[in-house]
């Protein structure tokens, strides 16, 4: 399956989840509604997770009962990390969407979760392959057209909203629907945005006065924030995992995930991932959180591992001489580390982290910010370009191109075991 494919999917399944949703609450309320951010007929939240199921079953099949486990706990993060995307959207008004159902913390909550799970499941192994076979009769070029010109309007069109939102307000949109003059396209534009949105969210209002209280950097759970949770941890988790390795099983090893700094991507994702995920149940139960953190830990080691074998050919990490693996992706002894560290993290350790990062100065903190996601960005990109050029220079030694040949010279072989002693590349 090409990157067109899970493109295309992404759509498809955008657009299903729409028009489950749009039915819903044309039952629900009697009367049509096109719910989620975009103006398009489409809510890419489902359409992400299904493209993340299309990845990660494969490697479960014949294993139902862990495959909806797992289904059951993507569903529910996308869920949660798609409602914070749109409180952020959203922060200059009024919006507060629907959280997560299985991380409220509620029996009921968890029932709901199910039940989406299980469709979400039953899609996969019934609509799925017809749907494939389907498109079996559908000529490339008319697939990858599709894509291009739907995933283009998908941005303009989630640019004019996110402008719109940000800019503007309920109140003006009221103003201008007593307004009969002649209006601009632009005009008419903004009002069927606040119109769609007013209809599908009428909790959707005013800034009020919170919007002209004194600017605190980074407060709340915001893109700056996140920034900095990860940088932090990315680090912190380097540091331990370092430690761990050294004093447990006696080899001193590089535990970074990038070619330059002592960052794990891993642990600083994870990071972000537990505190947009576990918000909601900060103040609950610890046994609550421990039991989100034992799941969501568990999947997201899984999927770490699915996806760099499957995006750079190589294994950094196999865990089958260990008891209760899971495919040798991971383990239930780490996923009750993943647990553990949960509440450690929303209980202890996020809390003071929150607070410090808030009291950097507003200008210094932006700026800094943008540096570290520049060059964190920049890292990213070279690190992900030689673990590529590593896994294609088996089969091909010859440079292609000029890029191909800079990495040959500055990261070869040699140089990328010895970053990574543990790293083995794919077998097959």
């Amino acid at each position: 399956m090409n990157h067109f494919d899970l493109a295309l999917f992404l759509l498809v399944y955008s657009f299903l989840g729409w028009i489950a949703e749009a039915g819903y609450y044309a039952v629900a309320r009697r009367e049509f509604c096109n719910r989620g951010i975009l103006s398009l007929p489409l809510i890419p939240s489902y359409g992400i997770t299904f493209v993340l199921l299309l990845i990660v079953l494969p490697t479960l099949a014949g294993n139902h009962v862990l495959a909806f486990l797992v289904t059951m706990t993507i569903s529910a993060v996308v869920e949660s990390l798609s409602s914070h995307v749109i409180r952020q959207i959203g922060s200059m008004v009024k919006w507060n969407p629907e959280r997560s159902r299985l991380l409220s913390g509620t029996g009921k909550g968890l029932l709901a979760s199910a039940i989406v799970a299980g469709i979400y499941y039953a899609a996969y192994l019934i609509i799925h392959p017809a749907l494939m076979v389907v498109l079996l009769f559908v000529p490339e070029f008319l697939k990858k057209m599709i894509v291009m010109v739907s995933l283009v309007l998908m941005a303009i069109d989630l640019i004019s909203v996110i402008y719109e939102v940000r800019t503007g307000d309920a109140a003006r949109y009221e103003t201008r629907q007593g307004d009969s003059g002649q209006q601009k396209l632009a005009a008419k534009l903004r009002r069927l945005i606040w119109k769609r949105l007013r209809k599908a969210y009428p909790e959707i209002g005013e800034a009020g006065e919170e919007s002209e209280r004194k600017y605190i950097f980074a407060k709340g759970l915001c893109w700056d924030k996140l920034v900095w949770v990860f940088l932090i941890s990315a680090l912190l988790g380097d540091i331990i995992e370092t430690f761990y390795c050294g004093l447990v099983n006696g080899q001193w090893m590089n535990r970074s995930s990038m070619l330059y700094g002592p960052f794990s991507f891993v642990w600083g994702l994870g990071a972000v991932v537990l505190t947009m995920a576990l918000q909601g149940l900060a103040e609950k139960n610890d046994r609550f959180v421990f039991l989100a953190g034992f799941v969501i830990g568990g999947v997201y080691e899984y999927m770490c591992s699915v996806f760099t074998e499957l995006i750079f050919g190589t294994v950094f990490w196999d865990y089958s001489d260990m008891p209760l693996n899971i495919g040798g992706r991971t383990n239930v002894l780490f996923c009750f580390f993943w647990g553990v560290l949960a509440v450690v993290w929303i209980k202890i350790i996020f809390p003071p982290m929150s607070g410090w990062i808030e009291k950097i100065p507003p200008l210094t903190g932006k700026i800094v910010t943008w540096i570290v996601v520049f060059c964190m960005a920049c890292n990213a990109i070279l690190t992900s370009a030689a673990m590529i050029r590593y896994d294609i220079r088996a089969y091909r030694p010859e440079p292609a191109n000029a890029l191909e040949e800079f990495i040959d010279r500055q990261y070869g072989d040699a140089h990328m075991e010895r970053r990574w002693p543990n790293m083995r590349k794919r077998e097959g």
